[in-house]
């Protein structure tokens, strides 16, 4: 029947048919074994080239990243360097006076203003002179009076003497003439030291400075009536030019202060701010004190500063510093370069392949944040300030130049 017949499998096919169907099948099977070749192929190059094109980039991002340790450095420099000592101080006036009166009276003028500065023999206070007058004028009556009186006495001794000489009166009469002028003598003396002593009484109604310097505040005012007992003052000036700053020193030192005066030298002595950052004044060393403080081991010195722009007041406290020494041509480097261990110190110098070698270096003295150095760096050299955790020898480093370095201590 037809419907057998078209429904015959390849089983039935002819032998030619079965074959042409096996080599199409193999030729399939083939083809697909190609493409997965290629594509394995492809696949494996390509991971390749991104492998190696991303370890390039990581490699060249860790260099851009990380160059170097980042460090800051200061060059070493030739210069004098000047070595203090430093104390406390106090600003002490070097006259100091409280201006009373030395009579009773009301007070009829005030001359001065509050906070002037006032000059030897300005007159500052007037107190009521009339009656201290009176005293003089009396003192002077009593003086008139007395002088005619030795006038008449000197005047009969002379005729006394002529009668005594001639045997007409006795010698006792003579004696007593001559008595009685120096009696009138002496009321004659007495009566001018009075009129001395009331003149005196009526300067001192007028009260002036006994020294130059700076007034303080009124501690009175016209009208009042003072004594010569009070206690309080009508003023207080204070000398402030020139002004001085006593200090105190170790024992040890008080030797080389010694050796620079005796060569004559003058000592500079700088006064500082609270915070020691701003200099108020310059001046010099005046004197030291006769004996040790043996509770502190200590000895006090005076310095003498001139003050012309009142930077001084009495009673202030400043930061002193005294130029005892001054070392020439030393290598000078930041105090913050210097290194120390076991061995002594040490300092990280740049190379010019910018890496860092560790140097041996001397001290020779220290003032502040600057340091002298004896030996090991020469001046030009580039100093590792800031970063010296992170190095070692041969650590490669990025410089960063100080935008500030230390002065040499040649002047404070």
């Amino acid at each position: 029947m037809l419907k057998s017949d078209e429904m015959m499998d390849s089983n039935t096919l002819p032998e030619g048919g079965a074959k042409n169907a096996s080599g199409l099948r193999h030729a399939d099977s083939a083809g697909r074994w190609v493409w997965l070749a290629i594509i394995s192929i492809l696949v494996i190059g390509g991971y390749v080239v991104v492998s190696r094109w991303s370890g390039a980039r990581g490699a060249t991002a860790q260099t851009a990243v990380h160059p170097g340790v980042q460090v800051s450095a200061t060059a070493a420099k030739r210069g004098d360097f000047n070595r203090f000592l430093s104390a406390i101080g106090t600003v002490t006036a070097f006259n100091t006076v409280t201006v009373k009166t030395r009579v009773d009276g009301q007070i009829v003028k005030v001359a001065f203003k509050e906070g002037q500065t006032v000059h030897q023999g300005d007159e500052l206070v007037e107190i009521d002179p009339r009656p201290y007058a009176a005293a003089l004028s009396q003192a002077e009556g009593t003086l008139a009076k007395d002088q005619a009186t030795l006038k008449n006495a000197q005047i009969t001794l002379e005729r006394d003497r002529s009668l005594f000489s001639q045997g007409v009166i006795a010698a006792q009469d003579y004696d007593n003439q001559q008595s009685l002028v120096g009696q009138s003598q002496g009321a004659v003396k007495s009566d001018q030291a009075n009129i001395d002593a009331a003149k005196v009484q009526v300067d001192y109604t007028r009260i002036t400075a006994p020294i130059t310097g700076r007034i303080g505040l009124r501690l009175v005012d016209v009208g009042n009536l003072v004594h010569a007992a009070d206690t309080t003052g009508l003023a207080v000036i204070t000398q402030l030019q020139p002004i001085a700053v006593d200090f105190s020193i170790p024992e040890d030192s008080l030797q080389q202060v010694i050796q620079d005066l005796r060569k004559g030298q003058e000592l500079p002595v700088y006064a500082y701010d609270r915070e020691l950052k701003a200099r108020l004044a310059t001046g010099s060393l005046e004197t030291f004190d006769s004996q040790i403080d043996q509770t502190t081991g200590t000895i006090k010195l005076k310095a003498i500063f001139s003050n012309t722009d009142y930077s001084l007041f009495p009673n202030q406290f400043v930061n002193v510093k005294l130029l005892i020494d001054t070392v020439r041509d030393a290598i000078l480097v930041p105090a913050a370069a210097i290194q120390r261990n076991t061995q002594g110190s040490y300092v990280y110098v740049v190379k010019p392949d910018k890496t860092v070698e560790v140097r041996t270096v001397t001290v020779a003295a220290t003032q502040g944040d600057v340091v002298a150095l004896a030996s090991g760096v020469t001046p030009g050299e580039m100093l590792v300030t800031d970063g010296l955790d992170k190095l070692s020898a041969g650590t490669k480093v990025v410089v960063q130049v100080a935008s500030s370095e230390p002065a040499p201590p040649s002047s404070p």
